[in-house]
């Protein structure tokens, strides 16, 4: 039977949740400098923060923060450097959409349409601004046309028509509520007494917990887009953000009830040997769209398949899912997944993923990783390491015994994850672990 995992995105874990240890990081990540993961407290802007922090800790609904969602706090590792992307800089507002990337452009009459698409569309674009590492402007446009600000980057995921801004955004779509989130949907914050203090959208990509205080969120922010655990509804103004779920999106009704019958998991029995059905046919799509049209020769078809068997073993492959969760046969996850556009793609061909090669090696223990210390685990750490790209800093090597040079490896590894302060600080934990052995 198909269980779903209790994360629906992957973002580090800290190594240790003491009370010491929490204190520990929290004070080492306002000692650093900005640039190597620090707090941004410096120049004068220390006192604004802990304000705004502090702010924050109220969520909608009445609900409160729990301390551990204050920027630097491990558990939601890497908070935003700024409360607000670009402090005291005008909103960009409508325009038309734009040519060459850095082009500037004049505001201009909005040309946007509710154009239909699906979720999977909606993630599938943001997520390219995050691969591309769009910088953060609001007077610049990318290649595609889209304002490289927060709404510009809303305008693009949904494929509008011409660029809006956070008080136009709402024009195109509905009300929702946070039960109703689903991914695609969006958390906006609109300050109309002042709309170049504060205001914001990111877009939900998902639940990051099973208690529903943390969700993936896609934004442009600074440096550049990104996606990351992020508190609800934000670390800042938590309480004035509101839920919107954009007109033109497939897959869940406009006043956000619940999925559509096209999102509805059909049943186990619509899978399998013998099954002959539309709902095979709508899987199959969705796998072809999610990195496994290679395992179709012809179709997707209405007639169960192996290719359809193999393509949806992939799939769950590609989540970490292992055992009776990755059998082939679509549960009520992976259709879910499939159809809202969660979790991970296919990988490509020889390409990897986790489940795919094996089982990871059991993480050894912190006490492994120190100066002094040998181990066998210690060689395997470097050799994969060196097999993922990270082995610059071994002037001879890897072996058995910490070094230095190990060290500075892992932090690499770490930094590469997006991860910074206490959470890059070269010494493998868990999750670091589970990440370089996927």
């Amino acid at each position: 039977m198909e269980v779903a995992p209790v994360f629906e995105e992957f973002d580090p874990e800290s190594d240790c949740d003491c009370p010491g240890c929490i204190h520990w990081r929290r004070a080492m990540t306002h000692a650093l400098p900005v640039r190597e993961g620090g707090h941004p407290a410096a120049h004068g802007a220390r006192r604004a923060l802990v304000i705004a922090a502090a702010a924050g800790t109220v969520l909608g609904g009445g609900q409160a923060l729990p301390a551990a969602a204050a920027p630097g706090t491990p558990g939601i590792q890497g908070a935003p450097l700024d409360e607000d992307p670009v402090p005291g800089s005008p909103q960009g507002d409508t325009s038309a959409l734009h040519g060459a990337p850095g082009t500037p452009g004049a505001p201009g009459p909005a040309t946007s349409a509710a154009r239909s698409t699906t979720r999977a569309a909606i993630l599938a674009r943001a997520k390219k601004w995050v691969a591309a590492k769009v910088p953060y402007s609001m007077d610049t446009y990318w290649s595609d046309g889209y304002r490289q600000d927060c709404s510009g980057f809303v305008s693009m995921a949904w494929n509008l028509g011409g660029n809006e801004w956070t008080g136009s955004l709402s024009a195109f779509a509905v009300r929702i509520t946070k039960s109703q989130l689903q991914p695609g949907d969006i958390l906006l914050f609109h300050n109309p007494a002042n709309p170049e203090k504060g205001s914001h959208v990111t877009i939900f990509g998902g639940w990051a917990n099973a208690a529903h205080t943390q969700y993936v969120a896609y934004e442009q922010a600074r440096p550049s887009a990104r996606k990351r655990t992020t508190p609800y509804a934000y670390w800042s103004n938590g309480s004035r953000y509101l839920a919107y779920r954009y007109k033109g999106v497939k897959g869940g009704a406009p006043g956000g009830s619940g999925p559509s019958t096209g999102t509805r998991y059909p049943g186990a029995g619509s899978f399998g040997p013998g099954a002959d059905n539309k709902y095979v046919t709508q899987l199959g799509k969705a796998l072809v769209g999610r990195g496994g049209a290679r395992f179709y020769t012809s179709g997707p078809g209405p007639r169960w398949s192996d290719a359809d068997r193999r393509a949806t073993q992939a799939f769950q492959r590609a989540q970490g899912w292992t055992g009776a969760d990755a059998d082939g046969l679509p549960g009520p996850a992976t259709w879910s997944y499939l159809m809202t556009g969660k979790g991970r793609d296919i990988p490509r061909a020889g390409a990897g993923a986790g489940g795919t090669q094996g089982k990871a090696p059991a993480y050894p223990g912190r006490g492994v990783f120190r100066p002094g210390q040998s181990s066998p685990s210690v060689e395997k750490l470097g050799r994969q390491l060196v097999k993922k790209g990270f082995g610059k800093h071994y002037a001879q090597g890897p072996g058995p015994r910490w070094s230095e040079s190990d060290r500075r490896n892992v932090e690499a590894f770490q930094r590469a994850q997006g991860w910074r302060g206490a959470a890059a600080d070269g010494y493998p934990g868990p999750e670091t672990w589970r990440r370089l052995f996927a």
